[in-house]
């Protein structure tokens, strides 16, 4: 048992499947938010008040989808599986990953999504950094992405809002 502390640095450490998931469970607005179900995602970072990159624990049910298949404009993102065997989908084929297996993107480079193929669910740790101008391309789905002051922003290929 850890001491309560209230000095609010954010140090104490505690066990992340403890952690509620995220409220609200996908950014996406519809017709994509239903294609999230099956994901759950612990903010790590924001519990301890990170704000220069986020790291979530993300667990996938049978089934499930990380995210679109999508590109960051701006954004680095990593992947870390912890248990379970992840697919991952790029644009350059589909890779199946095992607990321990990694995967880094950079900003504008290769689509991806990991979809969770199997019987089991899988964990793993996503982290990004929190760049203001990053945008999402959808290479599969009519949906552009930008970040805006208050969160992200949803348009049609076109530019007209969702």
């Amino acid at each position: 048992m850890l001491p309560d502390y209230d000095d609010n640095t954010g140090w104490r450490p505690m066990v992340a499947l403890d952690l509620p998931p995220r409220a609200k469970p996908s950014n996406y607005p519809e017709p994509f938010a239903t294609r999230m179900a099956g994901r759950t995602k612990r903010q790590l970072g924001d519990a301890f008040g990170l704000t220069r990159f986020g790291v979530n624990l993300t667990t996938l049910r049978p089934g499930a989808e990380s995210a679109l298949l999508h590109r960051h404009s701006h954004q680095q993102e990593f992947v870390y599986v912890l248990s379970g065997t992840p697919t991952l989908r790029t644009e350059d084929g589909e890779f199946l990953l095992q607990p321990g297996m990694c995967s880094g993107f950079t900003p504008g480079g290769c689509a991806h999504q990991l979809v969770n193929r199997s019987g089991e669910d899988v964990l793993y740790l996503e982290i990004g950094d929190r760049n203001p101008e990053d945008g999402g391309s959808y290479p599969e789905d009519d949906l552009e992405a930008i970040w805006a002051e208050g969160g992200w922003r949803f348009l049609h290929k076109d530019g007209t809002p969702y």
